[in-house]
């Protein structure tokens, strides 16, 4: 695909030629078999930690969005998978250097041509995302997106950090809870249903 045509589809909210640009889920969870996994999350508590070597430790490093990492004592450094529900600056891209980028919103319009055509570029189906939406009865944050589509996968663990659901609010901004369209306790229950159920999952 073209960048202009890349542009009007985007803009005509074509789904069928993002979604040719991307690759499946099956082959993006195929990736993750066998493997222990860190997705990291951006509450502002697991800056007073000290998991960055732990974090960084596993066979693959998840972030999300512009990932903050204040220092690699409480964060680590790498960053396998990046996985955005906003645009990234060029900045943000060549601090967290990514290997690869899961564009996961809804709202196709933000996704740029840039992580559009990189290595492994995967789109998150439409499908997914509002079937989450409607188990939550609100919009789900990008992590919660992750955790579930995770869980489908074969991967050996799946280590949680960074997730407290609001409670510390996000290194990623300073609004309170009540100012983002989440619903953070239907999103802790479903999180604490899964590890309840899977014993991969683990909240550190």
């Amino acid at each position: 695909m073209t960048r202009l045509g890349f542009l009007i589809a985007r803009s005509l909210r074509r789904e069928a030629p993002l979604a040719a640009l991307s690759v499946s889920q099956a082959e993006l969870l195929g990736d993750l078999a066998g493997k222990s996994v860190a997705l990291v999350g951006n509450a502002r508590a697991l800056a007073a930690g000290d998991a960055g070597a732990e974090i960084d430790a596993h066979d693959v490093v998840i972030r999300i969005n512009r990932a903050p990492m204040p220092n690699a004592h409480s964060h680590g450094t790498r960053t396998d998978w990046l996985a955005l529900a906003t645009s990234l600056s060029g900045a943000d891209r060549a601090r967290i250097q990514p290997g690869r980028i899961l564009w996961m919103s809804h709202k196709r319009k933000r996704l740029d041509w840039h992580s559009a055509q990189s290595d492994g570029f995967y789109l998150h189906p439409l499908a997914d995302y509002a079937a989450l939406k409607t188990r939550l009865g609100a919009q789900p944050t990008t992590g919660m997106m992750l955790i579930d589509l995770l869980a489908r996968s074969g991967l050996a663990r799946l280590d949680l950090y960074g997730f407290d659901f609001f409670a510390s609010l996000s290194l990623s901004g300073s609004r309170r809870a009540d100012k983002v369209p989440h619903d953070f306790a239907a999103e802790a229950a479903l999180v604490g249903n899964l590890i309840a159920q899977d014993s991969r999952i683990i909240r550190n």
